[in-house]
């Protein structure tokens, strides 16, 4: 009996083994990606101040952090560490530099970086380029395929009560481009010159977005196979996984 326990007790540990092994890779990389996006908002902030100042009521960049620091659950300490740090006059200060170029197959990659050695991260840039099969070009070479716009995160629940044909027209009036709604959210496109007039409208409407950020949205698409897709997003993985690197878009279907 002793013997059909400890056989017992054996495999289960090592089946229980097995399902951690096979979890702990998927909590990891949560992990990972949870300490990139601290770490992009922790950026977002920093630049934010080094505008415009700590204080976010006379701040609406930093409003924006901040809001989006909440939205992937950054906690309030975190929050306040870092802009405590970006208000330090002796920190080094970020830069914002973009970055343009062609992954495998024609598609179109746009780089958005903030650092604070901008040899460094454009060697990087270069090198996951290459590396990835691709190659960087020219600044500006991208605009016929890119337009900036804003794109506002809104909780279905939180718009007041109103329907989406009426909060449509009310948005209109502040720049509102387009709307898409989904099971849970709602999203609200803009200009890039509409993107603080959008702001202060939510605002004047009491309606508390979930996220707002300036997004580069193809025009043009491509369609790949799904092994030359991989190529690409491949390359995508690469850039994404860069310290330097806080946003990167593309025209890949």
């Amino acid at each position: 009996m002793l013997c059909i326990k400890r056989i017992g007790y054996i495999f289960a540990n090592r089946f229980m083994g097995r399902i951690f092994e096979k979890r702990k890779h998927t909590m990891f990389a949560r992990f990972d990606r949870m300490a990139k996006q601290f770490t992009r908002i922790g950026k977002e902030i920093a630049i934010a101040i080094k505008y415009a100042g700590p204080n976010p009521d006379y701040n609406p960049r930093l409003r924006v952090a901040i809001k989006n620091a909440k939205s992937v659950n950054m906690p309030k300490d975190r929050i306040d560490a870092a802009i405590k740090r970006a208000s330090d006059k002796d920190m080094a200060g970020y830069e914002e530099i973009k970055y343009e170029g062609y992954a495998p197959h024609g598609v179109a990659v746009l780089v958005e970086t903030a650092t604070d050695n901008n040899t460094r991260t454009v060697a990087n840039v270069r090198s996951h380029f290459n590396k990835g099969g691709g190659a960087m070009g020219k600044t500006g070479s991208l605009d016929f395929i890119f337009d900036r716009k804003g794109v506002f995160k809104l909780d279905k629940t939180k718009v007041g009560g109103r329907d989406l044909d009426d909060l449509e027209l009310e948005l209109i009036d502040f720049g509102c481009d387009d709307i898409a709604i989904d099971e849970n959210d709602i999203y609200v496109y803009t200009s890039f010159t509409d993107f603080g007039t959008m702001q202060k409208g939510l605002e004047d409407l009491g309606i508390d977005a979930t996220s707002a950020e300036l997004q580069y949205l193809a025009n043009t698409w491509v369609d790949l196979e799904p092994d030359q897709a991989k190529e690409v997003l491949d390359l995508i993985d690469r850039l994404e996984g860069d310290d330097d690197v806080q946003a990167v878009h593309h025209n890949l279907r």
